[in-house]
């Protein structure tokens, strides 16, 4: 199995993840590789070939947060590393643990976001280049309708065949994980020909799993809804950009990112990391909950079909949430709070929590 430290609080973080997941008794062999900024240097990159090669074989990695250098070419190595293994499903729970700071304590559903298409597949034209004019003049005649002239331009792509893959996924961890209802999340009401496209396609792959609930939700209204009325959503099928963001309003509503935990899954291989940044500015300081890690790899263990180790690492992560005492900075009512302690720390009452059985 590969394992990818990252950089900034990455490595910490990752090492506190592995020793809680070797505690729940399942054995792994790490193949650990390198990418970030630590080692653009060495191969002129932050995602060296051998990296993805690694994964490739492997089938299932877990991954530290990795920053994006400004000037290296990318425009996100987490992005890259999707589009490269063609991770088109990302998955993100959003659960309200007892114990954490969570908006309300009914939170318990899933986003399931494609991963490949939409604004995210970096179509950019750069405003005045050549390129970027010409587009503008080309499609402001077929369009007719006029592009101001000092515009940039973004190209959204959403295709039949990325929102059929998409969409069944929906439908078939919904079935796999006991989950009852799927919706689809759009703006089809002003973008017919992208948003339109993906929300008819969901709704004919919904009928082709009749035993899955179906309904489809605006992408502003979906927000509102998930405030005032979450109980009644289940899995949230996304393309690219809504997922994104409505995962980070989910994030907010439990806590905060350190309880976001994520899952890149294509046909041939996983991923699996945390939804926050590297957080730079905490590295070596041993501060940062690992928390979105560590649930990261209860994903994986899911994935990987040991379900009682899975149950054992979530409930032991629930319980030192419940309990208060052994958590960071940011599971504090104050973020000052004087009694927070560090991520190595977290990992230790986690694997107390594990082998006591709790």
């Amino acid at each position: 199995m590969t394992l990818v430290p990252g950089d900034g609080v990455g490595p910490e973080i990752c090492d506190a993840s592995v020793r809680v997941l070797e505690a729940t008794g399942v054995g792994f062999d790490w193949d650990v590789h390198q990418a970030g900024e630590n080692v653009i240097k060495e191969f002129g990159t932050p995602l060296p070939e051998h990296v993805l090669a690694s994964i490739r074989k492997n089938k299932v990695a877990l991954k530290g947060p990795i920053s994006t250098p400004v000037g290296s070419g990318f425009r996100s190595v987490n992005v890259a590393l999707r589009q490269e293994l063609d991770l088109y499903a990302l998955v993100r729970p959003v659960k309200a643990y007892k114990g954490a700071r969570n908006l309300r304590d009914d939170l318990d559903f899933v986003i399931v976001r494609e991963n490949t298409e939409d604004i995210y597949a970096g179509i950019e034209f750069e405003r005045g280049t050549p390129d970027c004019d010409r587009l503008i003049g080309e499609i402001s005649t077929l369009a007719k309708k006029s592009i101001r002239p000092d515009s940039g331009l973004s190209i959204k792509p959403i295709s039949v065949s990325g929102s059929e893959r998409i969409a069944q996924f929906a439908f078939d961890y919904a079935r796999k994980n006991g989950r009852r209802k799927v919706t689809a999340v759009h703006k089809a009401n002003i973008m017919k020909h992208t948003d339109g496209l993906f929300l008819a396609v969901a709704r004919q792959v919904a009928e082709r799993n009749p035993d899955i609930e179906f309904e489809d939700r605006i992408v502003d209204n979906m927000c509102m809804q998930l405030v005032l009325r979450p109980k009644e959503y289940d899995v949230l099928c996304c393309p690219n950009l809504y997922g994104d963001i409505i995962s980070d309003l989910g994030a907010g509503m439990i806590g905060g990112l350190g309880l976001a935990p994520g899952a890149n899954i294509g046909s041939d291989g996983a991923v699996f990391e945390a939804t926050h940044g590297s957080a730079p500015k905490y590295k070596g300081l041993n501060k940062v909950n690992p928390m979105a890690v560590m649930l990261s790899g209860v994903l994986m263990l899911r994935h990987l079909d040991e379900a009682a180790a899975a149950d054992a690492l979530e409930n032991a992560i629930a319980g030192v949430i419940a309990e208060g005492r052994n958590v960071t900075y940011d599971l504090k009512e104050r973020r000052d709070d004087a009694s927070a302690v560090g991520t190595s720390q977290v990992a230790d009452a986690v694997i107390a929590r594990l082998k006591a059985g709790d």
